[in-house]
């Protein structure tokens, strides 16, 4: 494989690799990014989607799953989302004072409840109220920028070609583009060609995302010139991929967890969670959502599913987890 991997510099940071976590809704608090951390290496990992309203007027508790940063993870992007100027540019004050070592803009999110507030992908289609909020979160804090977006057209001839432009003018260090139009789901091929208009358009770098599982899915986004990749879904339940396609990438050997280590991975995961939460209900209902992601290589992987789902306590977890990964 060719070697693709280099140092990134994404506005006055400079990171080793040019390979990034991306944000999971429901997955990527803390716990999820340390074991990334742990076993990859990342350039950095990032947080949950984060209301700007959830920053600025909820509790301590509810906060808490978003914005707790281990002593010990890597660099961290918090993602926000909101579409009002004033808040926006609060929330960025904030995030930065915890700890945030980048700041992104969601643009891309396709959920309803968050287009009929204003936000989300429904950004795509007002550049002139879209620069307002760079600028805002530009003029709020002294960390590098970003805006994750989607495909704003089902073919370049439909771009808003008034985005390249606010982009830019409003100072962004740099925009992670999502190949797949905010209506398209999952099953839709991620769209290369569209990645490829905005490495072309824009002089900012950018981050590539969609679809890379494997060297061949990440060999294809860097041959669009992306100045790095930006890997999603596919890290649930192997903290451990970007490693591996860095190692590959560098022609150096790299050893994938047993069956039984993965076992143990996923308990940590989850008394992580625990942990965090403050709440073993709670975070065994996110187990039930992450378990068939770390079952990927047992036999058994809807049986086990299902014992997971009518599992209440963690002990009753490691039970399941000691009869099944091994």
């Amino acid at each position: 494989m060719q070697n693709m991997i280099k140092p990134l510099q994404l506005g006055k940071q400079i990171f080793p690799v040019n390979l990034i976590q991306g944000p999971l809704a429901g997955v990527s608090c803390a716990p999820f990014r340390l074991l990334t951390w742990r076993y990859s290496k990342p350039a950095y990992t990032c947080t949950e989607m984060i209301s700007c309203k959830t920053i600025l007027h909820s509790s301590d508790l509810i906060k808490k799953r978003y914005i707790t940063k281990y002593a010990d993870e890597g660099p961290v992007c918090f993602q926000l989302s909101g579409s009002e100027v004033s808040e926006l540019a609060a929330a960025s004050q904030l995030v930065t004072s915890y700890g945030a070592n980048l700041i992104d803009l969601n643009c891309g999110c396709p959920a309803g409840k968050i287009r009929r507030k204003g936000a989300g992908s429904k950004h795509l289609s007002n550049a002139s109220h879209l620069y307002q909020l760079i600028r805002a979160m530009k003029q709020n804090t002294h960390v590098p920028v970003s805006i994750k977006i989607r495909v704003d057209g089902y073919s370049t001839e439909n771009f808003n070609h008034e985005l390249i432009h606010a982009i830019q003018d409003a100072g962004t260090d740099f925009v992670v583009v999502h190949g797949r139009h905010w209506t398209e789901k999952y099953n839709v091929p991620c769209h290369y060609d569209q990645i490829q208009y905005f490495v072309n358009e824009l002089s900012i770098p950018v981050i590539g995302n969609g679809d890379i599982a494997n060297d061949e899915t990440l060999l294809t986004m860097m041959k669009l010139g992306c100045n790095g990749a930006m890997v999603g879904r596919a890290s649930v339940g192997q903290p451990w991929l970007i490693g591996q396609l860095i190692a590959t990438s560098q022609h150096l050997e790299f050893s994938i967890p047993s069956l039984s280590d993965t076992g143990k991975i996923f308990l940590e995961h989850v008394a992580m969670l625990i942990e965090l939460l403050d709440n073993e209900k709670h975070a065994l209902l996110q187990a039930r959502k992450i378990a068939k992601y770390y079952a990927r290589s047992i036999k058994y992987r809807n049986e086990f599913c299902e014992s997971v789902n009518h599992c209440f306590t963690f002990e009753n977890l490691q039970e399941i987890c000691c009869h099944y990964f091994n």
